[in-house]
């Protein structure tokens, strides 16, 4: 037996089909250049040298010690090869609550225990990609915008918009100043968005910037949540 679809049906949705994964932006363009011809200094030396992507290795020999001192913290040994029966049922949707309660703790311990995190206000999600997704769902419906400094990281615009329809607003930050973002580049975004009758919902900060690597000053935070106030 033989199935076959007609031009005019979809197999996929809407949603499926759409450009709104960003995977068409010049960044996936380049990063496609890389994976076809890579820079090798011997072997391709005039290959193409990827500058777009920064992964941090430098911790991984500490973890890799870690993990060989402490073998008992996994469950994957014989000693914790029981504990997998309570994490193997249904947990808690927003995380297992011993998770929560060592990441609150630990919250608390970077911030040199001057402040205190509740467990139960923490969620949990399968990485940052997740939990953009999860808050552009929960503060924005389709059509709605999300302030956003220039430049920013490309990822932004698959996580927050394909699936929800929520747009990212441009704010333009100039390299003038090092883009640094500022309260009147804030306003003339937020006005810009108003008469194109786009509701902003949000403001999307990375703090370190990627792809910059600057670190927000404390001015530059008590501007930020002076915007937000008002």
């Amino acid at each position: 037996m033989v199935f076959t679809l007609s031009n005019k049906q979809q197999l996929l949705s809407k949603i499926a089909t759409n450009d709104g994964h960003g995977e068409n932006s010049s960044y996936f363009d380049g990063w496609k250049a890389y994976d076809n011809d890579p820079y090798h200094p011997i072997n391709n030396p005039h290959g193409v040298i990827q500058m777009g992507l920064a992964e941090n290795e430098l911790c991984f020999d500490l973890i890799q010690d870690w993990i060989e001192n402490n073998p008992k913290a996994s469950i994957c040994t014989a000693e914790g090869a029981h504990d997998f029966k309570d994490i193997a049922i249904f947990q808690d949707y927003h995380g297992l609550p011993q998770f929560r309660n060592a990441i609150a703790k630990f919250m608390g311990k970077v911030r040199g225990d001057r402040v205190t995190f509740d467990p139960d206000r923490v969620v949990m999600s399968g990485g940052a990609t997740g939990a953009h997704e999860l808050m552009a769902f929960c503060l924005a419906d389709p059509g709605d915008a999300f302030l956003v400094p220039t430049p920013y990281y490309p990822g932004f615009d698959r996580d927050l918009s394909w699936r929800t329809g929520v747009q990212l607003f441009p704010v333009v930050c100039e390299s003038s100043n090092n883009f640094k973002v500022t309260k009147t580049a804030l306003e003339a975004a937020y006005e810009k968005a108003r008469e194109a009758n786009i509701k902003v919902k949000g403001l999307l900060i990375t703090n370190p910037s990627n792809p910059l690597g600057t670190v927000l000053d404390r001015e530059t935070l008590k501007d930020l949540v002076g915007f937000i106030n008002e």
